[in-house]
């Protein structure tokens, strides 16, 4: 259990500790994990930038991912759960959040271009895993930029999620048992709150 997000953030530093100074930059998931990353960031003396990835939310739960999307509309979705919604009403989801992705990227950086991340150590860190699939198209996104090694930080991630994520990147750390995960990010955590843009943009600059 964790008491807020800085605190995993502090408790994800120690692990990370052998990058401190090195060729490395932090990359956070916002809205939440740029609090962690902030953390991290601060901690290690690296660089701090974002990796905007969004969810699609089942129609009858929105809290449930069944597909991510970022600003470049790459999708990447789980094809089960995808197949069983209407095609129009996932398409529209998908230019609505791509949207909100290009908002955000704008807005978080306030004006100054994405971080150079070829040939770097990527650590792509936020304050959780549930489905997946946000974590996974920012893999995906890293990748695309050549760096010399991703590594993912999270506080919490269920099992199967976590199996699947360490044969996708270079390391994964993970700091609560994957097999003790409590169906939400949330229920790790004794403060959860939302966290807001100006939180956000504040702990960036």
């Amino acid at each position: 259990m964790f008491e807020d997000r800085a605190d995993a953030g502090r408790q994800l530093t120690k692990r990370l500790a052998p990058y401190a100074g090195q060729a490395a930059i932090v990359l956070a998931l916002p809205r939440g994990g740029v609090v962690v990353g902030r953390e991290i960031a601060q901690a290690l003396g690296l660089p701090l930038d974002i990796v905007v990835a969004r969810k699609i939310g089942h129609p009858n739960n929105p809290e449930y991912a069944i597909c991510a999307v970022d600003e470049k509309g790459t999708l990447l979705c789980n094809q089960a759960e995808a197949r069983e919604v209407d095609r129009k009403w996932l398409e529209e989801q998908a230019q609505r959040e791509q949207a909100e992705a290009r908002r955000r990227s704008s807005v978080y950086r306030a004006g100054k271009p994405p971080a150079a991340i070829g040939g770097k150590i990527a650590i792509i860190v936020d304050d959780g895993i549930a489905t997946g699939l946000t974590m996974r198209l920012a893999i995906l996104a890293t990748k695309a930029q050549k760096p010399a090694r991703v590594v993912v930080a999270v506080p919490v991630a269920p099992l199967d999620v976590a199996e699947t994520i360490r044969e996708e990147v270079d390391e994964l750390v993970v700091l609560e048992p994957p097999e003790e995960f409590q169906g939400a990010v949330g229920a790790h955590y004794e403060r959860f709150d939302q966290v807001e843009d100006q939180e956000v943009i504040r702990l960036l600059t």
